[in-house]
This record gives structure tokens, sequence and C-alpha cells, in this order.
């Protein structure tokens, strides 16, 4: 069961963009994260690799944890807002909920829920539609 003050430093790293930090920091080697039913992808360095090539494509991300946070035992989950601008100055705005399954103060598994309509890019504010 992660401790309050993991859970924490956990958040701020991920409201801080440091997305890919906080999969170093926080998920086990084995770890796995799935989006909606899609398979998951297994293990910290694919994890690492897929955010880091997300991160990539971004110019900004904006990172926000609505809470409260739920947590029980060893099961948390975590209500999300994200903001993308992505290099073509598009925007994605996401909202998810985050299911976590920790061991001790690692995350080992983690599934997505979100509307996957959200995923589809919006102009550049401004742009005529």
């Amino acid at each position: 069961m992660p401790s309050t003050a993991t859970l924490e430093r956990f958040i701020e790293l991920v409201e801080s963009n440091a997305h890919d930090q906080a999969i170093e920091a926080f998920y086990a080697p084995q770890a796995s994260m799935q989006e909606n039913q899609d398979a998951p992808r297994v293990g910290r360095e694919q994890l690492l690799a897929h955010e880091r090539a997300v991160m990539a494509r971004a110019t900004s991300i904006r990172s926000q944890c609505v809470r409260p946070v739920f947590v029980n035992g060893d099961q948390v989950v975590l209500r999300w807002r994200f903001r993308f601008v992505w290099q073509d100055d598009s925007v994605t705005e996401l909202e998810e909920l985050a299911h976590q399954h920790w061991e001790g103060e690692q995350i080992v598994q983690e599934q997505f829920f979100y509307d996957p309509a959200q995923l589809t890019p919006q102009p550049p504010p401004g742009a005529a539609t």
C-alpha cells in the first residue's frame, strides 16, 4: 500500500509534467499500463519509451490531478486532466480515470479509462474551422 507521502510525490511529478520521471521513480520493472480495453504495455522500459514518444510530439503539456484521490489498500484511483499542445499547434484535452494497483511503494498495474473521442486533436485556437 502506498503511503500518502508517496502518492503526493507521484502526483507532484506528474503535475510538473515529468511523466517519464514519474514512471522511472514509481513503476515496478514489470509494471503494465493499459488504455481502456487495449492490450497492456508491459515493462517499465516499454512504458518509458511510449511516454517519451508522446512527450516528444508535444510542445507543451499541462497535467492536473482532480481531487480527491481514492485509496483502498493497494488500489488507487486518480482523476486526471491533461492538455497537450502538439507541434502543429493543435490541442488535445483529455480527462481520464487511472486505476492503479500498487505493491508497497511501486505501481505494478495501471489501467486508464477515458472517452477515445477526446484523442482527436482540435485545431489551434483561432484557426478557421
